[in-house]
């Protein structure tokens, strides 16, 4: 994953929010919308062209747009999920655009409870890290079974976040609701890593 350094890169950190000075980059936004009406998922297959339906295996339409880009799940009870894109507005923009498809193609579509479900963020701290030291002094929150899993496995209670911490250095941070949570959990375990950081030979 390259760093996209969009929009964060550019400006000074905030360092009042980031005592790290470092930023988890956001990488995918997982959203939900209910349309509010049925839907008839064979004929939203057959007139749009974006779109994938194979009852067989996933009982849901996907639905493809490219800007944003994003994935949509569409289902037969006007229930739709959007994932992939990389910020909340991206996240609702690109489900009112799926929304709009739904309505050109005759059904009476709404855009009730939108809601974003999870955020996933990514952010590298630039040093290596002793993952055994972490998981022994940490092993009420941690999981670290290297043969199954190459990064440990973190679940901060508060806030409720799910971090995966790699030796080397690189941080995927998931679970979170609004994005502070996410800065919020990078700035707890920051502290954390420098304790375990590896002393490079």
């Amino acid at each position: 994953m390259a760093d996209q350094g969009g929009l964060e890169g550019s400006q000074p950190v905030d360092l009042k929010k980031h005592p790290s000075g470092i930023v988890p980059t956001l990488q995918n936004i997982v959203s939900t919308v209910n349309l509010d009406c049925k839907l008839d998922l064979k004929a939203i297959a057959l007139q749009a062209r974006n779109a994938e339906y194979n009852p067989k295996r996933f009982a849901a339409v996907i639905m493809r747009i490219r800007e944003p880009k994003t994935t949509a799940l569409i289902f037969a009870s006007g229930k739709m999920v959007c994932t992939g894109a990389k910020s909340e507005q991206q996240s609702k923009l690109a489900a009112r655009k799926y929304a709009r498809i739904i309505q050109k193609l005759g059904f009476p579509a709404k855009f009730k409870d939108f809601k974003i479900q999870n955020i996933v963020g990514s952010c590298d701290v630039k040093f290596p890290i002793r993952l055994e030291g972490l998981a022994y002094s940490h092993g009420a929150f941690s999981s670290y079974e290297p043969e199954l899993f190459p990064g440990l496995i973190y679940r901060m209670k508060q806030p409720k976040i799910v971090l995966l911490i790699f030796v080397s250095g690189k941080i995927v941070l998931t679970g979170a609701k609004v994005r502070d949570e996410t800065y919020t959990a990078f700035e707890n375990i920051y502290p954390v890593l420098t304790e375990f950081r590896k002393n490079q030979q």
